[in-house]
């Protein structure tokens, strides 16, 4: 079920450099670029980030005589989403877009090839993940390749005054900056002692939070809390498997754990627990650093308290939720060539370092060889925070809908079927049995269509 576990970090970089020296062709830059390139770019949550992207894109423009101009487009509300489908649409708009998660799978068809940047990258620091490449590879052909803003994961991003005065837990102890305990980890940190610890914290008036809705943010952190219990919706052979006891097991869980959440939760978009966690009420969120980085800006006393770490375990292990991020280029994109040089400058290393800072650490790279990268053991306040947002002990980094074949895992992540199934029980009342009874059918629609 895993698509990608962690490693050692030294173990990661030399298995990785081997192994690009194997790889095909590299990337041929062409004689002279010129002309224009526009880029539909994600906009950064992190306040700051978009300054530097636009800043370094336009300074290749110069150099490379290429007008190159940024759209920033935010995925509040999908607006990226409703963008990629009205290009497709159209058959006009950015030469350059960015592509959530399932989205290149859904516009396969309609990208441009983009082996010879990926083989240049991979030549230089090593092979993508197995994540990247079920996501973007088809027919033995990259049609995206990992951008180098937007790819993030869901730690538990956490109050560590909140949690040691009213659930008796030490969070910075159990989840230190460096070395920790795992074997203690293992035994505490379970969602079975997570349900007791939110009931305080529900009592003390600092609830636990998460959306539960047909939002990006749902799907992140309810498939792997389903998977910890070993449901799954589909398997690899395609057999539809959510009809299970630990289908019925996850939906039992969601259905006490929502006793001690904001009941506002279901309407919550994807900002939603970010705004949760900075008005000081919030005790946990699952996020990646964005929230915490506005909290420091615009409630210190929130942000000075902030600390990320590993998930809970259940039953069948300790699952990550991650969303990738992908660029692609349109094939009736006037300017290939040009936009295929400017992408490559912009997902190096060199680039993506300068990024990551501006971005304060929320950036997760599809290939491991990048993780050495300091930010993630010096940023603060609180000093050490952002030390656990890469993975540092077991838990395993997966993406909602995985391992049902990308154009069917697109329709269960994006339809939000795990959200919609535990809101028909937690809020509207239904059975379990007929819950996953419309779960099932579902999903026969998605292998129909």
């Amino acid at each position: 079920m895993a698509l990608w576990t962690p490693s050692r970090r030294k173990f990661l970089k030399t298995t990785a450099l081997a192994t690009g020296a194997t790889l095909a062709a590299p990337y041929v830059k062409t004689a002279h670029s010129a002309g224009k390139v526009s880029l539909g770019l994600w906009d950064h949550w992190v306040p700051g980030a978009n300054a530097v992207m636009k800043q370094l894109a336009e300074d290749w423009g110069k150099k490379n005589n290429v007008e190159v101009t940024i759209d920033f487009i935010t995925s509040v509300g999908d607006k990226d989403m409703v963008t990629s489908a009205a290009e497709s649409r159209a058959k006009t708009g950015h030469d350059v877009l960015s592509h959530r998660i399932w989205q290149v799978a859904v516009y396969q068809n309609e990208l441009e090839p983009m082996d010879d940047v990926v083989a240049e990258m991979e030549k230089r620091y090593g092979p993508y993940t197995k994540t990247a490449a079920y996501l973007a590879r088809f027919d033995n052909s990259w049609r995206g390749i990992v951008a180098p803003t937007g790819s993030h994961s869901y730690p538990m991003v956490s109050r560590l005054d909140f949690w040691k005065q009213h659930a008796g837990v030490d969070l910075k102890e159990l989840f230190p900056a460096g070395q920790r305990d795992q074997a203690k980890v293992d035994q505490e940190w379970t969602y079975a002692n997570f349900l007791e610890w939110a009931k305080k914290l529900h009592a003390a008036g600092h609830e636990f939070g998460n959306p539960i809705g047909q939002t990006n943010d749902s799907q992140v952190w309810l498939a792997p809390l389903f998977l910890a219990f070993g449901s799954q919706p589909m398997n690899p052979n395609g057999d539809i498997t959510i009809d299970s006891d630990e289908t019925r097991a996850a939906i039992e869980y969601m259905r006490q754990l929502t006793q001690y959440m904001p009941p506002e939760v279901y309407a919550w978009d994807d900002a939603g627990n970010n705004r949760w966690l900075i008005s000081g009420r919030g005790s946990s969120i699952q996020n990646p650093p964005s929230a915490w980085a506005v909290a420091v800006r615009d409630a210190p006393a929130v942000g000075s308290q902030c600390w990320h770490h590993d998930v809970p375990s259940g039953p069948k292990g300790r699952y990550r939720g991650s969303v990738p991020w992908f660029w692609g280029i349109w094939q009736f994109s006037q300017n290939k060539s040009a936009a295929k040089e400017l992408i490559l400058y912009l997902v190096d290393k060199p680039q993506f370092d300068k990024l990551i800072h501006a971005a304060r650490g929320y950036d997760l790279p599809l290939q491991p060889t990048f993780y050495d990268n300091p930010v993630w053991e010096s940023e603060g306040p609180p000093p050490g925070t952002e030390y656990n947002y890469p993975l540092r002990g077991n838990e395993t980094l997966i993406v909602a809908g995985y391992p049902a074949a990308p154009t069917v895992a697109a329709r269960i992540y994006t339809e939000g079927l795990l959200p919609v199934m535990v809101a028909k029980v937690t809020q509207g009342g239904e059975s379990v049995n007929d819950a996953i009874a419309w779960a099932s059918g579902e999903l026969e629609g998605y292998l129909r269509g």
